[in-house]
């Protein structure tokens, strides 16, 4: 699908190809979409091969005057099934194509406000393609902060071990699965913020090599990148912390499985002198005194009985049990 959009009064408005243009955005686009954009910004576009390119140069690279810009986005945050897909920026004489081949949530949220009513006033596809990074950074805080709460639940479910009674065992193993998602989605968002960090410090570095850029839109990078960074930290900081949870589950796993080797063993251990006794009162031999005494059954049962109950205590004082 193509869709193209033109500026009125800083408010984009669907239009066509043409010189007022300022941004052209491709989802899954057919190969004659693809030409229509090609033939507009006369250069050729990257293909999904390419997108998914991981070499820096592949990613970040001019063509004919045009920036070509590769970032990873991670979609999906909402759900159960997070993901990441790459999006391709081409900015040329402040004209902006997109190139994406998912739906990208943020994407509709902007064009729905900046259609309406831009939250900043959009000049050009440079604003466009700043304002889009914006508001994707925006949409990894709040899941980050979403993510932060239910990190600190789990927290609470690994080391608030009174809370989970009779089920602790499988409580353990569903906090594993929790932390093993929520490592994968800070893992996706981590990665996007740095292809994002890139990205910024490429076109950056460019605005000051080939022209120069407005004010604003060099203040405006510079605090996208700020912003990218210091979610990037915190990112690595929650990643962290969801490392020692794991540790410190699996540490709570192995104490439970000990201990109930710990209950076997001395169960094992109490049982062996009654087994004994058990074992001698039942051989078969012709002359056994205790057989021929009224008193004989209970009290092998009763030593049975203490041989096992000795032990029992000893193990409970030297607080084994």
């Amino acid at each position: 699908m193509l869709m193209v959009y033109q500026l009125r009064e800083g408010r984009l408005e669907v239009g066509s190809l043409d010189p007022e243009a300022v941004w052209a955005d491709l989802t899954s686009p057919s190969s004659e979409e693809s030409a229509l954009a090609e033939s507009w910004q006369k250069i050729d576009l990257p293909t999904p091969e390419e997108m998914s390119d991981i070499e820096p140069s592949a990613r970040l690279y001019t063509d004919g005057g045009a920036e070509v810009m590769t970032a990873t986005v991670a979609i999906g945050l909402t759900t159960e099934t997070p993901s990441k897909a790459p999006v391709t920026f081409v900015l040329r004489d402040r004209q902006l194509v997109t190139i994406r081949h998912v739906s990208i949530k943020a994407f509709d949220s902007f064009i729905s406000r900046a259609s309406a009513r831009a939250p900043e006033p959009l000049t050009d596809g440079e604003s466009v393609m700043l304002s889009l990074i914006e508001g994707l950074i925006d949409r990894y805080a709040d899941t980050m902060e979403h993510t932060a709460a239910e990190i600190d639940a789990i927290s609470a479910g690994v080391f608030r071990r009174s809370a989970m009674g009779r089920t602790q065992s499988e409580a353990l193993e569903i906090l594993i699965g929790d932390i093993g998602r929520k490592g994968d989605l800070l893992g996706m968002v981590r990665e996007s913020l740095s292809s994002f960090q890139r990205l910024l410090a490429y076109h950056a570095a460019l605005d000051s090599t080939a022209r120069r850029a407005p004010r604003e839109s060099r203040q405006k990078v510079r605090m996208l990148q700020r912003d990218a960074a210091a979610l990037g930290e915190l990112c690595d900081s929650m990643s962290a912390k969801l490392s020692f949870l794991l540790d410190a589950t699996l540490g709570l796993i192995n104490v439970q499985q000990t201990q109930i080797i710990k209950i076997f063993s001395v169960a094992s251990v109490a049982l062996l002198p009654p087994t004994l006794i058990a074992s001698i009162y039942g051989m078969n031999f012709e002359y056994m005194p205790e057989l021929s005494q009224p008193w004989g059954y209970p009290a092998a049962l009763g030593l049975m009985v203490l041989s096992a109950g000795l032990p029992y205590l000893y193990f409970k004082k030297r607080g084994w049990l």
